[in-house]
């Protein structure tokens, strides 16, 4: 339960920092983390759902897009 509030938070903030910065360079960033720590970019849901505190950087990615 508290993964998935903490998930939600991670997508209002995302969509906050896009708002108020050019998000090209917020999605950057996150490849960047994502790479550096050697984290997939496609987990599985299952896990994800219980064990993540912050979404997959394909969902944050992919909430990002729309709005650049």
């Amino acid at each position: 339960m508290f993964a998935q509030f903490s998930r939600k938070h991670e997508f209002e903030a995302d969509a906050y920092a896009v708002s108020k910065t050019d998000g090209k360079d917020l999605q950057s960033a996150l490849l960047k983390l994502y790479k550096d720590n050697a984290s997939t970019l496609t987990p599985d849901p299952i896990f994800v759902k219980f064990y993540y505190s912050h979404p997959p950087a394909s969902e944050r990615l992919g909430r990002m897009t729309p709005t650049l």
